[in-house]
C-alpha cells in the first residue's frame, strides 16, 4: 500500500491554501504564517503539499521530464502527430513561447512556494530548534530539490527563499546568478543533512532523510565539477548505506514494476503516484506510461507513441544486457498476436518499456499509474562516487568496485546469473575510465531523466549529436544556445526584470 499521506496543493498567485482529502479541493483560507500554521501538523500538511506538486502532470507526470528524455540523445518522437512543443523541443529549435515550458516552470515556483511557507510557518510558532528544524529541514530539502531542477535547465533564474505575501511584489523579483542559485541549493541540502532524520516512518523513500540531502549534495557537486566533495558526499552514503537501509536491489526489472514497494531499499528519493486517482490541476495525473506506450498494441499496453528510443539507442545496446531487456518494449499482442517492433502499426521501432510495460492499477493506457518514480537511486549514487574518485585519483581498484557493484547486478538475468557485462578490466586510463563511467550512466539510468544533464555538464551535444557515432542526430544543434531552454515569454512580458533572455532566443 501507498504510505498513507494527505496531499495538499498550495497555489501561491492567488495566496490561497487548498486542503486535498482523497485528491477533493477544500479551501481552507488565506496564506499567511500567522493564521494558517497553528502548529506542526500545519507545518506537515504544507510539506506534503508541496510533495504533492511534484508528482503532477506539469513535473513528474509528464511535461518536465518528458522534456528531459526530448532532449537527450536516448529518445526522440515517435508519432510526429504529437503537438508541436514536443517536437520543438526534441528538435532543437524551439522558440520562449514554447506549451511545455510555459506549463513546467511556474509549476516549480509553485513547489518552492509552498517550501517557502512551509519554512515561515514552521518558524512562526516560535518553537525549540528540536521541534521545528526537522521540518525546517524537509521544506529546504524540496526548495532545493526544485532549484536544482531549474537551474540546470535554464541557468540564471529568479531566487526567493522566502514566502511571499504580496502578489505585487512578483513583478519585481529578477533574475539571480547561477552560481548564487547554487550556492543557495547546497545550504539548504547541509541544513537538511544536518536535521533530517536517518529514516521517514515506515522507512518511505517519497520523503527526504539524511541520505537524501547527502545523494543530492553529491549530484550537486558532481555537477559543479567539485570531485572532491562529489565523492566525499557519495562515499558517506556509502558507508553509510545499513544506517538508511539503502543498497540495489537484485532484480533490476523490480525498479520498474509498480506497485513498487514504498520502502525499497534502492530508492534514495521517489515521487509517488496513486494508482487511478487524479485531481484538478494535473494532481496526480502520470501520463508518462501513454507517452511512451505503444500505439496500437491490444489493451492494457496499448499507449501514444510519442516518445521513443532513437533506433540507434537500441542496436547499439547489447542484447546479453538485461537492462536492455528490462529498457525496451520489441514486442506486443496485436490482435491477439505477438507481432516484431518492426510490425508495430503507428510507430515501427522498440519503444520505452520502464515506465508503460508495468504501470500497475492504472487505465487501459497506463495513465494515473501508481508507480513510485525514482528521482534518485542508490545505483547513482556508485556511479557518482566512482565518476568523481576518477577525476581526483584516477581508475583506482575502489572507483571500479562501484561500476563492478552494479554490473554485478545487471548479470542477475531474472533469477538467472550470467557473464555479461563482465567486471571492468584493470589497467585503464584515466579518460578511458571516465568514458566507461559515463558509458555506464547512460545504460544504467536510461530513460530516467538524468542523461540531459550528464549531456550539458559534460558539454557533450555537438560529440552526441553531430558526431559519427551520435544515437540521435541533430546537426542544428548549437551549444551557444542549446545546453538551456528559453524562459517563457509570458514571464518576461508580465515581468521584465527577467530580461535578458537566454542567449539565441
Amino acid at each position: 500500500m501507498k504510505y498513507n499521506i494527505i496531499k495538499c496543493f498550495l497555489f501561491s498567485a492567488a495566496l490561497m491554501v487548498s486542503g486535498c482529502e482523497n485528491l477533493d479541493e477544500k479551501p481552507v483560507g488565506l496564506l499567511a504564517p500567522e493564521s494558517l500554521f497553528e502548529s506542526t501538523k500545519d507545518v506537515q500538511t504544507a510539506i506534503f503539499g508541496a510533495y504533492g506538486l511534484i508528482a503532477t502532470e506539469s513535473l513528474y507526470g509528464r511535461q518536465y521530464v518528458s522534456a528531459l528524455m526530448l532532449r537527450s540523445d536516448m529518445a526522440d518522437i515517435g508519432d510526429r502527430g504529437t503537438p508541436a512543443e514536443r517536437q520543438q523541443v526534441n528538435d532543437f529549435n524551439m522558440d520562449d513561447n514554447n506549451g511545455m515550458v510555459s506549463k513546467f516552470w511556474p509549476y516549480w515556483y509553485r513547489v518552492i512556494s509552498a517550501a517557502n511557507a512551509s519554512i515561515a510557518g514552521a518558524q512562526s510558532l516560535g518553537l525549540s530548534e528540536t521541534a521545528i528544524n526537522p521540518l525546517i529541514a524537509e521544506a529546504r530539502f524540496i526548495r532545493a530539490f526544485s532549484y536544482f531542477h531549474l537551474v540546470q535547465v535554464f541557468g540564471d533564474i529568479p531566487y526567493v527563499d522566502y514566502f511571499i505575501t504580496n502578489p505585487n511584489a512578483v513583478k519585481e523579483i529578477s533574475k539571480t546568478p547561477a552560481e548564487t542559485v547554487y550556492a543557495g541549493i547546497l545550504a539548504d541540502l547541509e541544513f537538511a543533512k544536518q536535521w533530517l532524520p536517518d529514516k521517514q516512518p515506515a522507512s518511505v523513500r517519497g520523503r527526504a532523510t539524511k541520505g537524501t540531502a547527502a545523494s543530492y549534495l553529491a549530484s550537486v557537486y558532481l555537477t559543479r565539477q567539485d570531485y572532491a566533495k562529489a565523492y566525499t558526499e557519495a562515499k558517506w552514503v556509502i558507508d553509510n548505506k545499513d544506517r538508511f537501509g539503502y543498497g540495489l536491489v537484485d532484480d533490476f526489472q523490480t525498479l520498474f514494476k509498480a506497485p513498487q514497494a514504498n520502502d525499497l531499499k534502492e530508492h534514495i528519493f521517489h515521487i509517488d503516484f496513486l494508482g487511478l486517482q487524479n485531481g484538478s490541476s494535473g494532481a496526480n495525473d502520470d501520463i508518462v506510461p501513454p507517452m511512451t506506450g505503444v500505439r496500437g498494441g491490444d489493451a492494457p499496453r496499448s499507449g501514444w507513441s510519442v516518445i521513443v528510443p532513437s533506433m540507434k539507442v537500441y542496436t547499439d545496446w547489447d542484447s546479453r544486457d538485461y537492462r536492455k531487456k528490462v529498457s525496451f518494449v520489441d514486442s506486443i499482442l496485436i490482435g491477439g498476436k505477438m507481432k516484431p517492433y518492426t510490425e508495430f502499426p503507428n510507430t515501427p521501432r522498440p519503444h520505452i518499456a520502464k515506465y508503460a510495460q508495468f504501470a500497475g492499477t492504472s487505465n487501459t493506457e497506463g495513465r494515473y499509474s501508481d508507480q513510485n518514480y525514482a528521482a534518485f537511486r542508490y545505483a547513482e549514487v556508485l556511479l557518482i562516487a566512482a565518476e568523481a574518485l576518477a577525476e581526483t585519483s584516477g581508475a583506482t581498484a575502489e572507483a571500479m568496485g562501484y561500476i563492478n557493484q552494479i554490473r554485478a547486478r545487471a548479470r542477475n538475468w531474472a533469477g538467472k546469473q550470467v557473464t555479461f557485462p563482465a567486471d571492468v578490466a584493470p589497467g585503464l586510463s584515466k579518460d578511458a575510465f571516465l568514458s566507461l563511467v559515463l558509458e555506464e550512466r547512460r545504460l544504467e539510468l536510461a530513460f530516467e531523466y538524468k542523461r540531459w544533464f550528464d549531456i550539458k555538464r559534460r558539454k557533450l551535444g555537438e560529440t552526441v549529436f553531430k558526431g559519427a557515432n551520435a544515437l540521435e542526430k541533430h546537426d542544428n544543434f548549437n551549444p551557444d544556445r542549446d545546453y538551456l531552454m528559453p524562459l517563457p515569454r509570458v514571464e518576461l512580458q508580465v515581468n521584465p526584470n527577467l530580461m535578458p533572455q537566454n542567449p539565441g532566443y
